[in-house]
């Protein structure tokens, strides 16, 4: 363990360092049950992230990871406006292009595309599932990175996802006139 981090340059310790912090935050912020602070702690962890994907040189990432945070608040204000997630998605193509390394990029893309038609056009379930595909997105970018906190933060947004979802569909199930967010 300790040849692993001394073989590590200082940028990717601090990836490493800022990768374990947003997994802090995010355990923080779904273990919340105010859903303000939740969006307090997501936007703080996904800062975290953006500074860890800068770190790690995952430019493409850090940038849509930016994205996130103003997504989060719009598609909280705006949700289900159309001209609005049309926007978002074209900015996240434009910023994208502009990033653009390597084929691993297409992740955070993915995660980003996901993400935002989930959040502005979605509720329940079927949000759920659509976040649940970004969130593999972006483990699948944490694991070709390398990093460890970044990889386990989505690990457990998707494990909390699947918890959710099975929650809801018994809900449902027991309760057919239940809509979540109602």
């Amino acid at each position: 363990m300790i040849d692993l981090i001394a073989d590590m340059t200082l940028a990717e310790v601090l990836g490493q360092v800022c990768g374990l912090v947003a997994l802090g935050f995010c355990i923080a912020g779904f273990a919340n049950k105010n859903d303000d602070r939740l969006m307090v702690l997501l936007i703080s962890a996904n800062v975290a992230f953006a500074l860890m994907f800068a770190f790690f040189e995952s430019w493409t990432a850090s940038a849509l990871t930016v994205l996130v945070i103003v997504r989060i608040t719009l598609a909280r204000k705006y949700q289900g406006n159309w001209p609005i997630m049309l926007g978002i998605l074209a900015v996240n193509l434009v910023v994208a292009w502009a990033t653009w390394k390597s084929i691993t990029d297409v992740f955070p893309l993915a995660a980003a595309v996901f993400g935002t038609v989930g959040m502005f056009m979605l509720r329940g379930i079927p949000l759920r599932i659509v976040l649940g595909f970004a969130a593999l997105a972006w483990m699948l970018n944490n694991i070709v990175i390398g990093s460890v906190g970044g990889t386990l933060a989505e690990g457990m947004v998707l494990v909390t996802n699947i918890i959710t979802i099975i929650r809801l569909y018994r809900l449902q199930k027991k309760y057919p006139d239940f809509t979540p967010g109602s």
